[in-house]
């Protein structure tokens, strides 16, 4: 029993270091920028998953400027990090996130409808823009198999061969 609990607590300390590394080359304002990106990825995936398109879409209507301006802003970020394969880069990790996000959702079953729903009500009940980038940073919605920086590759690849060995 206490080699389980041991080898539990490894590996949860193993994957928050992780997720910390994860954004761990972003200053703090393209965290941000990263975070709303991935709140807007999160309600995409609900959408899409949980029929709930007219919600989404009144999300992109009332922060359509701004989202935009953040889409923007990430692909500047990208560009910072990653110079030439900066487009590249962007794909992959908005498809990883998406992809998080799903399974993530598979995981929680029929559950996760009415679980994260609540995520449409808390948004559109923010009173502007400036606000979606506290609300995405308290919400931790870049799952850990996601990365942006180039060093956390191999804890990527590391946290996937074990996801796979289960």
């Amino acid at each position: 029993m206490r080699r389980l609990l041991s080898s539990l607590a490894a590996v949860s300390l193993l994957t928050v270091q992780q997720a910390q590394a994860q954004l761990a080359c972003l200053q703090p304002h393209e965290r941000s920028i990263v975070e709303v990106a991935a709140l807007r990825s999160e309600l995409m995936v609900l959408a899409t998953g949980c029929r709930q398109d007219d919600r989404y879409n009144a999300f992109i209507r009332k922060f359509q400027t701004d989202l935009q301006g953040n889409e923007k802003a990430v692909g500047e970020v990208f560009k910072r990090i990653y110079g030439k394969r900066a487009q590249q880069e962007h794909d992959r990790f908005t498809t990883d996130l998406a992809n998080g996000e799903s399974s993530a959702g598979m995981h929680l079953g029929t559950d996760f409808c009415d679980r994260n729903s609540i995520l449409f009500s808390e948004v559109m009940a923010l009173p502007n823009a400036a606000a979606l980038p506290a609300y995405a940073a308290g919400k931790d919605l870049v799952p850990a198999t996601v990365e942006m920086c180039p060093q956390a590759a191999p804890a990527r690849r590391q946290v996937a061969a074990d996801t796979k060995r289960r």
